[in-house]
């Protein structure tokens, strides 16, 4: 009869930790991403009272109190992170990894750079973590799915944003010679914004052709907009339509004690990113 070996003390506490921060599917971890969730809701609220001048003036070292407590604390939170998986610089290289350094960065650089302590409201992404406290599986599949389209989407979004480029310029350099300076197409450049603003239906307004020739130019330019603007939509679609063919199961809501990685199909056994055992 063969008896398996305990684990290690520091590994014990390891994997307590790394159950209670990154896993929802027990009592203690749950309450601990409520309490996140909640904390990361009162800091950025805090930061768009401090921008608010007359709020600023009354509460202003109350403000600041607070989100310093905030900024310590999610310190905290974020070596704990650390210290719960066995590889953190490749937690720290991942999105999560990346937004929660700069959750907190903000803070110490706005002693060197004042101001940039607004940056702060980049901790609203931090509440991607809802999907999974309230086991919303089917919406990690769905997040899984969209990110599959566009990157399988990217190149042919990057041949048709080099075409239109390629067409402002001419379009922009057409406008130019018609109009002219005494019309305020004073440079190509120039000309180039207004083809821009044209052919994206924006309009600003403040550029206008004056000429019959720069008028009809601008009706073709308006007409081609419409047209040009279905063409991404059309090709997201499509990868969305075959990314979901190809990614049928749903994801469960565990991460990688190693890795933190997320997104792992109910069946794995092991990490799809570092081979960890789940």
């Amino acid at each position: 009869m063969s008896l398996s070996t305990p684990k290690p003390p520091s590994t014990h506490w390891r994997l307590r930790l790394h159950e209670i921060i990154f896993e929802a599917d027990t009592p203690a971890g749950k309450a601990f991403d409520i309490i996140l969730i909640g904390s990361i809701l009162v800091s950025v609220i805090i930061v768009m009272l401090e921008s608010i001048g007359r709020v600023r003036a009354v509460y202003g070292d109350e403000l600041h109190l607070a989100e310093l407590f905030f900024t310590v604390l999610f310190t905290v939170e974020y070596l704990l992170r650390l210290i719960s998986v066995k590889r953190p610089l490749r937690y720290a290289g991942s999105f999560f990894g990346i937004v929660d350094i700069l959750a907190i960065l903000p803070t110490y650089l706005s002693l060197f750079v004042p101001g940039t302590q607004y940056l702060f409201t980049i901790r609203i992404l931090r509440l991607l973590r809802i999907f999974r406290i309230l086991k919303l599986s089917a919406y990690l599949s769905e997040a899984t799915i969209l990110t599959s389209a566009l990157r399988a989407s990217r190149r042919k979004i990057s041949v048709f944003i080099l075409t239109v480029l390629s067409l402002v310029v001419v379009l922009g350099s057409l406008m130019y010679i018609i109009e002219g300076e005494e019309n305020g197409f004073d440079s190509i450049p120039t000309s180039i914004y207004w083809a821009i603003v044209t052919l994206t239906t924006v309009g600003y307004g403040d550029l206008s052709p004056q000429t019959p020739l720069g008028k009809a130019l601008a009706s073709l330019v308006m007409i081609m907009g419409y047209g040009i603007i279905a063409v991404p939509t059309g090709i997201v679609t499509v990868e969305l339509s075959q990314a979901a063919l190809k990614l049928k199961q749903a994801v469960s809501s565990q991460s990688c004690p190693s890795c933190g990685a997320e997104g792992h199909d109910f069946d794995a056994v092991f990490c799809k990113y570092c081979g960890t055992h789940l």
